[in-house]
């Protein structure tokens, strides 16, 4: 299809909506006889409060007369609530939310924290009122107070300096958070120099090394920094930040559990808690994907996911397309996330494809990470950290490689129609199961290969190094790669007490050889790093908390080429790069961690056995 048929709907995609009973027009613009009787649509035209079909309102007049004209017939009690049931059902929800919050309040208000409940209430009931209100009775007072204070506070300083000094409050906002906050343990001032020296360290590199360095759009660079910075200090500062993060955490740690019942019953309970990858990843990977594609049939993913997009947008001044895999890497994985903007890959950017496949190396996804909880890592940490490299993958990979062409998407988040047709909510359950096997068969085969390559590679190293002497350690990738990454290691603030440098420097060696499956298996089980220091642990935690790995970029090419087989070679071509930017991404958010941490480092050690 091309770009235009996919902009504006043709004659053919005419007859297409009318076999459906839909007609549609642009969005923005609303049908006459829905303003005559609809005085709340007159007041209001947010999309929130029309039905849109492929980027295009459905006027569903078109086949169905109003409810007026629909229920004329009936009278008494059951018409009224028939014509009435929309808002009688909100009525229901919102008193079920309020009493459920009020008791919750009452009958634990001495041993659980009101935060979680009081949340969970205010996001029902603001979804609520925006069925009548729409969207701009929140965005409006928040966009009238960002007009009346930080625009008038930007437009006092020169234009030619805006960027110089949006760069001093973000580098004096981290230096303040890091040096006013008491030393504990090794988590001294000293160490949290070197975590920001290692963070200015890594973005002077990739300005250095950047396609173009007189186009990068320090906006996002800036923004992006200090939003994973400000992400970082809620989470490992605040006991709010913590609470929330820990509630995500739990509910991710309960939705495992439902895979393992599944293994139990094709298997054993035996077996079924036993913490190996096969049983212990992969089942949960195929039910995340199942539920994700439900999710996706009835509109949640994608209203989600353009609500972030838009703000992700707005604050970082990248593309539509980019916003939105950004917004949808950590909840869907590096694949699935391409495939919410996959009429558009084709058409993409250079410096787009490289940021999309940057996002999908920077993090790991939700279908991952109730899997990692379950082998013992701290699950507050992992939710945190997928969250954090959404800002910092947007700023590495615009320093490396800066926008210098005209993107399709920019301006505008839209997410495109899926292509996949399901009847109910049953039938997109059993595909995404399907879906899921498919994914889950990739991952073994990938590993699989990877790892006996890999282990191919060292054996021949293994091999030469005897002939040197060179036994203790043996001469492996993960040894020299080890090695390399020790200033790496020592510019994250890693602790340099006993041998923590060097063995976190390893785990981030086999994190990028092999897998990140293998490093957090060696952390959270391997007598060798039990004597990891709480910041040491931290800080590797966050560092291997990424799918930048040799594995994960043949997955990227062959997904992306999938898409656009026109744009293989740039695909090829811009993969090693994107993959550098993805790993340094994750690492920014160790250094972020070792920036911040303070007395909670206890709160955050992985139970080493």
């Amino acid at each position: 299809m091309s770009l235009a048929a996919a902009r504006r709907p043709t004659a053919e995609s005419d007859e297409h909506s009318n076999e459906k009973g839909l007609a549609l027009r642009p969005i923005g613009e609303t049908a006459p006889h829905l303003l005559q009787n609809d005085p709340q649509r007159q007041e209001s035209n947010d999309d929130d409060s029309k039905d849109t079909y492929n980027g295009y309102n459905a006027d569903v007049s078109a086949v169905s007369p109003p409810p007026e004209e629909e229920h004329m017939h009936e009278s008494g009690f059951r018409g009224q609530l028939r014509r009435h049931r929309r808002p009688l059902t909100h009525l229901f929800i919102c008193l079920l939310s309020t009493g459920w919050w009020i008791a919750s309040l009452v009958l634990h208000r001495n041993d659980k924290n009101w935060v979680i409940p009081f949340l969970l209430w205010l996001a029902i009931n603001l979804r609520l009122l925006t069925f009548y209100t729409g969207v701009r009775f929140i965005s409006e007072p928040l966009k009238w107070g960002w007009q009346h204070t930080a625009v008038p506070a930007q437009r006092l300083v020169p234009e030619r300096f805006q960027t110089l000094a949006g760069a001093a409050i973000a580098i004096a906002a981290m230096l303040v958070g890091a040096f006013v906050s008491e030393e504990t343990a090794d988590n001294t001032r000293g160490n949290r120099a070197i975590s920001i020296l290692g963070l200015a360290v890594i973005l002077f590199v990739f300005w250095a090394t950047s396609k173009h360095r007189h186009a990068v759009n320090w906006r996002t660079v800036i923004v992006g920094m200090l939003s994973q910075y400000i992400i970082g200090l809620f989470v490992l500062r605040t006991q709010t930040g913590y609470d929330i993060f820990k509630f995500i955490a739990d509910l991710a740690g309960l939705f495992l559990g439902f895979a393992k019942d599944g293994v139990a019953f094709i298997t054993s309970k035996e077996q079924a808690n036993t913490p190996n990858f096969f049983w212990g990843v992969i089942p949960a990977i195929v039910f995340f994907i199942s539920v994700v594609q439900v999710l996706y049939y009835i509109g949640f993913i994608q209203w989600f996911v353009l609500k972030l997009a838009g703000f992700v947008f707005w604050a970082l001044g990248v593309s539509g397309a980019e916003a939105i895999v950004a917004a949808a890497t950590p909840f869907i994985g590096q694949g699935e996330s391409a495939m919410l903007v996959r009429p558009f890959v084709p058409q993409m950017t250079k410096a787009e494809i490289h940021q999309i496949m940057t996002c999908g190396f920077a993090t790991i996804s939700g279908s991952v990470l109730v899997g990692y909880i379950g082998l013992g890592l701290n699950a507050e940490v992992l939710v945190s950290s997928c969250i954090m490299s959404i800002p910092a993958s947007l700023a590495i990979s615009k320093l490396r490689y800066p926008e210098t062409e005209e993107s399709l998407t920019a301006g505008r988040t839209v997410v495109p129609e899926s292509q996949e047709k399901h009847e109910n909510a049953l039938h997109a359950f059993a595909d995404g199961a399907m879906l899921g096997l498919r994914i889950a068969g990739s991952i073994v085969a990938a590993l699989l290969c990877i790892i006996a390559l890999v282990g191919l590679i060292n054996g021949f190293l293994t091999w030469v190094g005897g002939y040197l002497n060179i036994n203790g350690p043996l001469l492996t990738l993960q040894t020299i790669l080890g090695y390399a990454f020790y200033p790496v290691s020592f510019l994250l603030g890693v602790s340099r007490q006993g041998n923590d440098i060097l063995l976190v420097s390893r785990l981030i060696a086999e994190k990028v050889i092999t897998n990140e499956y293998n490093a957090f298996s060696a952390l959270a089980t391997s007598a060798e790093y039990a004597g990891l220091s709480a910041r040491s642990k931290l800080i590797a935690t966050y560092a291997c908390c990424g799918f930048g790995n040799i594995g994960s970029l043949g997955i990227q090419i062959g997904i992306l080429g999938q898409f656009a087989p026109s744009r293989g070679g740039d695909i090829s071509r811009l993969a090693f790069s994107a993959l550098i930017a993805g790993v340094f991404a994750t690492l920014t958010s160790a250094s972020i961690a070792g920036l911040v941490i303070t007395t909670q480092s206890s709160n955050f050690v992985v139970a080493t056995s």
